[in-house]
């Protein structure tokens, strides 16, 4: 009974079941047509399209226009397609329309780029938009470096501070925009990379490409993180740009007197640690070596540069450790015996006239001074006239009168303005001079010799009057003169045997650091004999030049015992050691003769053995022990001289070529005089009325140099707004028709160098007197120049070039590079020590004479080291990266765009909160006093 109830109810569900079932069935087929929507046709349709063979995407590999271009261009476009998509899309599907769309998007991108490059002027953007954004850069550095030095030992990570004030700087400058987290924050700058690539896009892609997600996040980080992003850091990095330094002067060779001189200037105990423990590891292997004969001398000089080398930098490091860093001018000017520039070399050359004016000033003297200067012009330009007129009356042309009367109203210029009642400030001089003066301007007619007796007589005022030059000679500003004149090298005040005291050619001493003990370790006469002879000859070929070289022996006895060594000199050495002491010691030019020169033969082996006898009874004369008690400093030149070291020429190369800096104004007036006589009629009445418009300009010159004195014009129009907290050349107006590129370049100038704080009155006329030049004989030619390279640069031929170095070195041989390692630290410090020695290297000695030693070596190693923070690199890429997108798109507001990705900038919020902070008071004083008018008014 029980299985059987089981049973039929089991029956009656599956009747009910079966029942219902079909019954549903029926119900559904009558209602489906009234209740459910169609049934879509889009997905029979894809699946026959899927099951259709692929038709073949057509790509046109035409990109730029240019074949040259082109083909490197596929070639990046197919590596970067192959190491960064195709490796984990094959892993998903087979299907290549994918990859074709890629690229097919990419070569679209490409070639809307390269059509908007063509339709853009770079020439605006290579000469003054690159070079006012790095002077800008510069400025900031410059800044962030001087606030730096304020706080002094206050701060325990220098660098990070640097950094920190450095973006300080940088906000308070463009007021609009602070790039600190994007150079600081790895995370910041790549979402700051994926913004821009996708507006990028947005420009360069169609709409329904830019619409698709998944294609423009491919795209956005291939070129994001894969290609921006490496490169951005590769030129960021330090070191790369240290490498590249020295690549860039690979032909410059690396002396070893400028070597040294890196080493005794750094002051990163880094550098010398790794410099040290180089040199240590090659006396090491030196000494290991076996060797014979002539070899082991070489070998032995060799271990004692490597010795001296170790001691200089052991030296350093100690006084870099123990904190006895001393300004070298207070120094100098306190315990040295400086040697003697004269008046007249003095008032001839750039660089010493601008400290002397300085002091002038101070002294109240300047008047003195500015006369003799004038003076000087106006003979110049005086004799230049009358040689014009000469040569115009002998071809018959007359202009005597007209030449005469500008040459009388400059006279009267001149005497009105120093000599008169009126003159204020009035040169002190002789009445009788002066109103012989008078009579002769009043009834003869003047000449370029008119003022020579008072001339004369001002410049003995100013060299024996105790207010001027002896006095002078006692400032810290002579001192300063010495140092910018690379001449304040002195054994006075020279170190113990590392040699801290020592300039080389080519390198300034100005910032040469010495300490108070120093001082004591000056060797001395009574405890210090020295003797010496040339032992030998011989005859040296370097890079094509050949000269003779003399080996000399020097025994050194010292109560703590006997000092053996061999030092090498040139005759041309010894030339100059003798040009220094005769001149700092003028007894010493009637007793000791130096053997003459010759030009021819001078190679011969005869020759340079009577020579060799000639020096070496020099050598004996001069070490007499009579001759040194007579004369006790010249002890000290003489140790300088025979030291085991490179010798230094540059207190003799500047004794040598003083004679050739003698009025150089008017040799290059009387050059220019006569080539005026060798030019055709028509360019020979343009130099004349340019000669002209000088002799006018004569008449002013003593109102010009007391304005450029007192305020030294600038180089371009003075505006409002101070120039230290705004961009190099944001002062500059576009509407003026001078040469903007070329005011640029010298602005830059001014920032390298620092040389808006200095007086530059007289470089300044220099600079006009040739742009004048220029600009008479070549016209629009510079201008004309400068574009011609821009269009270089840009051409196909140049631009093909710059992708084929981008494409091997992503994928040198067609293989994706890999990542290089990190070097050495060691490494690293040795190749920031040679570049520094390289680019002192090739410092001209042009420079140094015009803008002084000292300057120009300060400026170029604040150049170098600016580019060693990472940071601070990644912020000037940024920085032409954004401007280059500005010029390339003017029209899609890249600046504003660029203000709201850096608009998180915490510096840029703090600056908002001080500048609200600070205008607040302001704003509430406003608002009182419109308050109480509207009272008063009521």
């Amino acid at each position: 009974l029980f299985y059987l109830s089981v049973f039929s109810c089991c029956r009656g569900f599956v009747v009910t079941f079966l029942f219902g079932k079909s019954n549903s069935e029926k119900y559904l087929e009558q209602c489906e047509h009234s209740f459910l929507p169609c049934t879509s046709v889009g997905i029979p349709k894809c699946i026959e399209e899927m099951k259709r063979e692929a038709r073949p995407i057509k790509i046109d590999r035409r990109l730029t226009g240019a074949n040259i271009i082109d083909e490197p261009l596929q070639q990046v476009i197919q590596f970067s397609l192959r190491d960064y998509v195709q490796y984990w899309y094959y892993t998903l599907s087979d299907d290549e329309s994918f990859l074709l769309e890629i690229r097919r998007v990419l070569q679209y991108v490409l070639v809307q780029f390269s059509a908007r490059s063509k339709e853009t002027d770079w020439q605006p953007y290579f000469t003054t938009r690159l070079v006012d954004d790095f002077g800008t850069h510069l400025r900031v550095f410059r800044k962030a470096q001087q606030r730096i030095a304020e706080k002094g030992d206050q701060m325990k990570n220098q660098a990070e501070e640097l950094v920190d004030t450095f973006f300080e700087v940088e906000v308070e400058m463009e007021k609009e925009v602070c790039r600190d987290l994007v150079c600081t924050s790895p995370k910041d700058e790549e979402g700051f990379l994926r913004d821009l690539c996708e507006v990028l896009l947005y420009i360069l892609l169609p709409p329904g490409d830019f619409q698709n997600k998944i294609m423009r996040y491919f795209v956005r980080e291939i070129l994001s993180r894969r290609i921006l992003l490496p490169l951005i850091n590769q030129l960021s990095d330090p070191d790369y740009i240290n490498q590249y330094v020295i690549w860039m002067i690979r032909d410059s060779d690396c002396h070893y007197e400028a070597f040294m001189n890196i080493i005794k200037l750094s002051d990163n105990i880094g550098e010398l640690e790794a410099v040290k423990d180089k040199a240590s590891e090659e006396l090491q292997y030196l000494r290991s070596l076996d060797t014979a004969g002539d070899d082991i001398n070489t070998i032995k000089n060799q271990i004692n540069s490597l010795l001296y080398v170790i001691k200089v930098c052991d030296s350093r490091i100690q006084r870099l450790q123990s904190g006895k860093e001393i300004d070298t001018v207070k120094l100098a000017a306190n315990f040295g015996k400086l040697c003697t520039v004269p008046l007249d070399h003095i008032l001839v050359d750039n660089v010493a006239l601008q400290f002397f004016m300085d002091y002038m000033q101070q002294t109240g003297g300047q008047a003195h001074l500015f006369f003799w200067m004038t003076v000087e012009g106006y003979r110049v330009t005086a004799q230049q006239q009358l040689e014009v007129l000469q040569s115009r009356q002998k071809d018959g042309k007359h202009q005597t009168n007209q030449t005469k009367g500008l040459l009388r109203a400059a006279a009267f210029g001149v005497y009105e303005q120093y000599l008169s009642e009126k003159a204020s400030p009035r040169v002190n001089i002789d009445d009788n001079l002066v109103a012989k003066l008078a009579e002769t301007l009043n009834h003869e007619d003047p000449t370029p010799e008119i003022f020579d007796d008072i001339q004369r007589k001002v410049y003995e005022l100013m060299l024996r009057d105790e207010r001027f030059y002896p006095s002078f000679k006692q400032n810290v500003l002579y001192v300063r003169m010495l140092a910018e004149l690379d001449m304040l090298k002195d054994p006075s005040f020279r170190g113990s045997d590392d040699g801290e005291g020592e300039s080389f050619n080519g390198s300034p001493t100005g910032s040469i650091n010495l300490s108070l003990d120093d001082l004591s370790n000056v060797p001395s006469d009574e405890s210090i004999q020295l003797h010496a002879y040339i032992s030998d000859t011989g005859v040296c070929n370097d890079h094509g030049k050949t000269y003779a070289l003399y080996a000399v022996t020097v025994h050194r006895r010292t109560p703590n015992g006997e000092e053996t060594w061999k030092t090498y000199r040139r005759y041309s050495d010894f030339h100059d050691f003798h040009m220094r002491i005769t001149e700092q010691f003028e007894n010493l030019a009637n007793i000791l003769k130096l053997p003459g020169k010759k030009t021819f033969n001078n190679m011969d082996r005869d020759f340079l053995e009577k020579r060799k006898k000639d020096l070496n009874a020099y050598l004996q004369l001069l070490l007499n022990p009579e001759m040194m008690k007579a004369s006790p400093a010249l002890a000290h030149y003489v140790y300088d001289f025979l030291e085991n070291k490179a010798y230094s020429k540059g207190k003799g190369d500047f004794a040598r070529k003083m004679d050739t800096f003698v009025n150089p104004l008017r040799n290059s007036m009387r050059n220019v005089s006569n080539a005026v006589k060798s030019l055709p009629d028509s360019l020979a009445e343009g130099m004349t009325k340019m000669s002209d418009n000088m002799g006018k300009m004569s008449e002013k010159l003593g109102q010009d140099i007391k304005q450029s004195f007192f305020k030294v014009p600038p180089l371009i129009q003075k505006t409002y707004a101070d120039p230290d907290h705004c961009r190099v050349a944001a002062p500059i107006d576009d509407n003026v028709d001078d040469n903007i590129p070329l005011r640029v370049m010298l602005l830059l100038m001014d920032e390298v160098f620092d040389l808006k704080e200095r007086n530059q009155w007289l470089r300044r006329n220099i600079k006009n007197l040739l742009q004048q030049l220029i600009r008479a004989t070549y016209g629009n030619t510079i201008n004309r120049k400068i574009i011609d390279h821009v269009d270089w640069m840009t051409s196909p031929e140049q631009v093909a070039d710059a992708v084929k170095r981008f494409r091997d070195a992503f994928w040198p041989n067609g293989i994706l590079a890999e990542t290089v390692p990190r070097r050495d630290k060691a490494v690293r410090m040795r190749t920031r020590v040679a570049g520094k020695t390289k680019l002192l290297e090739i410092m001209p000695d042009e420079l140094k004479h015009i803008i002084g030693a000292e300057t120009t070596r300060k400026g170029i190693l604040r150049v170098f080291e600016m580019f060693q923070h990472t940071q601070l690199n990644k912020r000037m890429v940024y920085v032409f990266l954004e401007r280059f997108l500005e010029t390339l798109f003017p029209q899609n507001k890249f600046h504003e765009l660029f203000s709201k990705l850096h608009s998180r900038s915490k510096q840029m919020q703090r600056y908002k909160q001080r500048l609200h902070c600070t205008q607040a008071p302001s704003l509430q004083k406003s608002l009182l006093v419109s308050r109480i008018r509207l009272l008063m008014h009521l």
